[in-house]
């Protein structure tokens, strides 16, 4: 009769610390979910069942314990254990895909490489913005307004451009290629003209850039080729919407501007010498 008493108190003893153990995850769990979640600006209550899942865990391993210590459960836990191992093994293998996803899922939670609003590009096909990001997968509503719907795991192998990250600001490249006759000191400044008369740009130069002189909007010559001189202008703005919106004006405007004044644009050709 002791025996059995100590049996009882043994096992009664374990569940309690096992109830403990569990609270105390469910509310270090609780606060980094919140916190992650509310820095990807999604919701909360979706990462919920990985508090069910440490309780589930914690409660399963003082199971193992009690019917490992006790012998008269030893025979039964040991028969549960394997059967339940066969089923685990059995139903792991035909949820492999969707189990791989929530991880991924929770990985997302855990190192935030992107969060709802922001504006990136997976991989070499897929840019848009996050529009939504739950335990499966990512949506991203991309430039046409389509949804592209992308499980977690394959996010967690691509390379991911987040345009947003730690700061939207965005040097948008102004590509022009000119003749090899053309005025290219003149053609420079037009497009350095009509970048600081665009509302979207912005002076971004540091004290340092400000004090040796540096311009808001820096044009260069990057190459030669075989359409021309090739000229690029870097002009800063606060997010890639306005960047997109900002190069295809400016675009524009320096066609016009050139026509005016007669400077030709770089166009593919080969010279001819005369014997």
């Amino acid at each position: 009769m002791d025996q059995k008493w100590e049996q009882i108190v043994f096992a009664v003893i374990v569940l309690v610390v096992a109830f403990l153990i569990s609270r105390l995850f469910r509310v270090f769990i609780g606060r980094f979910i919140r916190t992650a979640a509310k820095k990807l600006k999604v919701d909360p209550t979706r990462y919920n069942f990985f508090k069910n899942a440490v309780d589930f865990i914690v409660f399963l391993i003082a199971a193992i314990i009690i019917f490992r210590s006790i012998p008269a459960f030893r025979v039964v836990g040991t028969t549960l254990l394997t059967g339940a191992g066969v089923l685990a093994a059995i139903v792991g293998f035909a949820s492999q895909s969707a189990f791989s996803n929530i991880i991924s899922g929770f990985f997302l939670v855990i190192f935030k490489p992107f969060s709802v609003g922001d504006r990136v590009k997976i991989g070499q096909l897929y840019s848009g913005d996050v529009e939504d990001i739950t335990l499966r997968h990512t949506i991203i509503k991309d430039f046409e307004n389509k949804r592209i719907v992308i499980p977690n795991s394959v996010i967690s192998n691509e390379i991911i451009i987040n345009s947003t990250l730690t700061d939207e600001k965005i040097c948008q490249f102004i590509d022009v290629p000119v003749s090899f006759n053309a005025s290219v000191e003149r053609a420079m400044e037009i497009i350095q003209q009509e970048c600081l008369n665009h509302r979207f740009c912005i002076d971004n130069r540091s004290p340092h850039e400000i004090t040796h002189g540096e311009q808001p909007v820096m044009v260069r010559v990057v190459a030669y080729t075989d359409s021309g001189i090739q000229l690029r202008g870097y002009v800063w703005t606060e997010n890639a919407t306005n960047a997109f919106e900002l190069k295809c004006d400016v675009l524009k405007s320096v066609q016009t501007r050139y026509r005016n004044e007669n400077i030709e644009f770089g166009y593919p050709g080969r010279l001819v010498f005369n014997r």
